[in-house]
């Protein structure tokens, strides 16, 4: 009895236990897999359920409370937040609230103002397009602003305008880091938007300065949407490249010249000023800064040194040659080594009274302007290497020592002719050049007796 009870106890574990095991296993085949929620998805469904509940009209209210930098951190919560903000930022009453257009008369403060918002702008169209191809965000993007009379040319008629500038900044902030690629697009689209390549061809094929509002629009754009707003070198290049490379030559250089030539005080441009009168340094300062710009990195920008020295050949010729003193101190504003390379171009080619001419006024813009007549000197000795033979090289300084004297002998005639008597300026020259071939010869002599 007692060995029966227990083989019956035994015989029930078992078919217990054993339909206990099938039941976990119809029970575990039964119930679903287990799937990982990730953060993002979370997200996503919360938020999709969220703002599905919510009127519209609320989500306005709220979004009514934040701003522009507050959005566009918003939008990166995710694809249908995204599509929400969009949605929000195309409606008139946003557009109306948010998207300035008082640019004249403003103060200081309220500048600086204008610009931080506008760069706030460009961040949330970058952020709220990021997921659209670079055609479509382009549309979206510029459909926004399209009827702002500041932002286009020959549009606006104040001087005091800043629209220019809030577009650039706007600009700058919503293509950083774009790929060259993406970055020609923008601009086959600017040029499309604005008809630019049209309107240029209009002014460099005119006389200089005939159409002098046109000249001084093109500048302003180009300089404050295209050029100024990047602080780096690489970006700035890029950009004035685009606008020069459709163009021949003479064209670039005339372009180069509306640019960033001299403007007079009244706001046109210079184009006399340079024929007839020596400028100070700093109404070329500019000028010289975007020849340097163009001769950086020639290899990396299909730029050869021939094609650049050719642009500046034509530049000194617009809208007729220069003052010497003008080639001069654009020449010394380059620097060392374009000055040389310019210099000894010319020597190659056999032009000796050009050269001499120049060198002559190198040295003269040296002492009025405060340079160091050693590097004169040193340049004159660089430019006696490029002579193969001690005879050349011999007719070389003769050559420029005759042109001192000639040049000081048109100082010294104009400087006392009958309607010219009153001319202090001139005779301010005259002594500066005595003062400067004093200074030069003495420095030539010390470089040789050492």
């Amino acid at each position: 009895m007692i060995m029966m009870r227990k083989a019956s106890r035994n015989v029930g574990k078992y078919t217990l236990t054993q339909k206990s095991q099938q039941y976990k296993r119809t029970h575990c085949r039964a119930r679903p897999a287990r799937t990982i929620m990730t953060r993002s998805r979370r997200n996503v469904h919360s938020c999709g359920s969220f703002f599905h509940r919510l009127p519209s009209e609320v989500l306005h209210m709220i979004l009514d409370k934040l701003s522009v930098l507050e959005i566009s951190v918003f939008s990166m919560v995710s694809k249908e937040i995204t599509r929400y903000l969009v949605d929000y930022i195309s409606t008139l009453a946003w557009k109306n609230k948010m998207i300035v257009q008082s640019f004249h008369h403003c103060t200081c403060l309220e500048q600086k103002s204008a610009i931080r918002h506008y760069r706030d702008l460009g961040l949330l169209f970058k952020r709220c397009t990021l997921l659209l191809p670079t055609k479509d965000r382009l549309k979206f993007i510029f459909s926004q602003f399209s009827q702002i009379p500041c932002f286009m040319l020959e549009q606006c008629l104040a001087a005091d305008c800043i629209g220019f500038s809030s577009y650039g900044v706007f600009l700058q902030t919503l293509i950083a880091g774009w790929d060259e690629l993406e970055c020609h697009r923008v601009f086959n689209f600017l040029c499309d938007l604005t008809n630019l390549l049209q309107k240029i061809q209009a002014v460099i094929t005119g006389k200089p300065g005939l159409r002098w509002y046109q000249e001084l629009q093109l500048r302003l754009f180009c300089r404050q949407v295209l050029l100024d707003p990047w602080p780096n070198q690489p970006e700035c290049q890029f950009w004035l490249m685009q606008l020069l490379k459709p163009w021949p030559i003479v064209s670039q250089a005339h372009l180069l010249f509306i640019f960033y030539g001299p403007l007079l005080p009244e706001g046109t441009l210079g184009w006399q000023d340079v024929v007839e009168r020596g400028l100070p340094h700093s109404a070329l300062w500019d000028l010289a800064r975007a020849i340097l710009l163009l001769f950086s990195k020639l290899e990396v920008k299909d730029r050869t040194t021939t094609s650049m020295l050719a642009i500046l050949e034509e530049l000194i010729v617009i809208p007729q040659p220069w003052h010497v003193e003008n080639v001069a101190r654009l020449l010394v504003l380059c620097g060392n080594s374009l000055c040389y390379t310019v210099l000894a171009s010319k020597a190659v080619n056999g032009r000796l009274i050009e050269i001499s001419r120049l060198i002559v006024y190198i040295i003269l813009v040296c002492e009025k302007d405060g340079y160091h007549m050693s590097w004169a000197v040193k340049l004159v000795q660089q430019i006696c290497k490029v002579f193969s033979t001690a005879a050349e090289r011999f007719f070389f300084i003769q050559q420029l020592e005759s042109t001192f004297s000639e040049v000081t002998r048109q100082f010294f005639e104009f400087s006392i002719a009958e309607n010219h008597f009153e001319d202090r300026e001139t005779f301010q020259s005259l002594c500066i050049l005595l003062d400067s071939s004093a200074r030069f010869h003495t420095k030539f002599l010390h470089m040789f007796l050492k």
